[in-house]
């Protein structure tokens, strides 16, 4: 193996791309690799999220709706919402 293909592998997975990497982070355990880490600091800038409570007798409603769309309830909330303010607008 070629120096130049062993930069593009991650150090302790030796895998080239995220889809390796989420395969052999399946089936390991950081705990066997502590020794290979070092401490990361780093910030994450998120947007905040809101919460909107609803009704249980609503929110059930709306959980199959999804389910028969093949959705997350939150997703087919947004996607209703973001339909009705771009009608309202």
């Amino acid at each position: 193996m070629s120096k130049s293909s062993n930069l593009n592998r991650t150090a302790i997975s030796r895998a080239t791309g995220p889809l390796e990497i989420g395969e052999f982070w399946d089936d390991a355990n950081l705990a066997d690799f502590e020794e290979q880490t070092r401490e990361a600091h780093f910030e994450v800038r998120a947007e905040r999220r809101r919460r909107v409570t609803l009704s249980p007798e609503l929110y059930c409603e709306i959980e199959a709706q999804a389910r028969r769309r093949g959705l997350v309830p939150e997703t087919l909330v947004n996607l209703w919402l973001t339909e009705r303010l771009q009608k309202a607008g």
